[in-house]
C-alpha cells in the first residue's frame, strides 16, 4: 500500500530495511533523542535497528504499533517517519508521532504526510480520537498539529522525561471523528 505525497511515497515500514531506519534516525539523532527517546535509544547501532525492526513486526501483528515512512523514490531514502502508537482499541484511539529528516524541514512534507496517514488509518481502523503530545517549546510541531485540525486540549505539567533527564511539560492536542 503506497500513499502518494507530491514527489514522495508514504508506506508502512518495511522491517527488512533496518539499515534505512538506522540511517534516518542516526542522521537526525540529536534532534530526536529527547522526544523520540525510545526509538532513538533502541536504534543506536545497525544491529540495534535490526532488532528494533523485528520487534516492530511483532507489534504490528498484534495491532499495537504502526510505523509509516516517507520515502524519496529517486534514491529510496527514508526521509520521514509517522507512527501510530499507544493504541486503545476499547475506544478506539491512538497517539501519533512524526519527524522529518533535517534536510527536508520547512517544506510542508510532514504536515501533508500526517494528514494523508490520518486519512488512511481512519479508513482502515475507524479511530474515534487521535492524540499528539508535543513539548511546549516545539513550535514547528504545534503548527503541524494545527494545520491538521488538532485542537489543544491542555498542557500536562512535568509529564515527560527527556533522554537528558529533564522533566518537561507536554501539550496534548486531540482530533475527534
Amino acid at each position: 500500500m503506497d500513499i502518494e505525497l507530491r514527489n514522495y511515497i508514504i508506506q508502512p515500514l518495511d522491517t527488512k530495511k533496518h539499515d534505512a531506519v538506522f540511517q534516518l534516525i542516526n542522521e537526525n539523532r540529536p534532534r530526536l533523542e529527547n522526544y523520540f527517546a525510545g526509538t532513538s535509544r533502541e536504534t543506536e547501532t545497525k544491529e540495534d535497528a535490526k532488532i528494533f525492526c523485528q520487534s516492530v513486526e511483532s507489534r504490528r501483528l498484534k495491532k499495537e504499533y504502526f510505523p509509516f515512512v516517507i520515502i524519496d523514490p529517486t534514491n529510496s531514502q527514508y526521509i520521514g517517519w509517522i507512527d501510530v502508537k499507544n493504541i486503545d482499541w476499547s475506544i478506539p484511539k491512538a497517539e501519533l508521532g512524526y519527524f522529518i529528516d533535517k534536510s527536508f524541514t520547512g517544506k510542508g512534507i510532514i504536515s501533508e504526510g500526517l494528514g494523508l496517514v490520518i486519512e488512511h488509518i481512519n479508513q482502515e481502523f475507524d479511530f474515534k480520537k487521535l492524540l499528539l503530545r508535543i513539548s511546549s517549546d516545539n513550535h514547528k510541531s504545534t503548527q503541524i498539529a494545527l494545520r491538521n485540525n488538532f485542537q489543544l486540549e491542555g498542557t500536562i505539567r512535568r509529564d515527560y522525561k527527556t533522554a537528558s533527564g529533564e522533566i518537561v511539560d507536554l501539550q496534548y492536542y486531540g482530533k475527534v471523528f
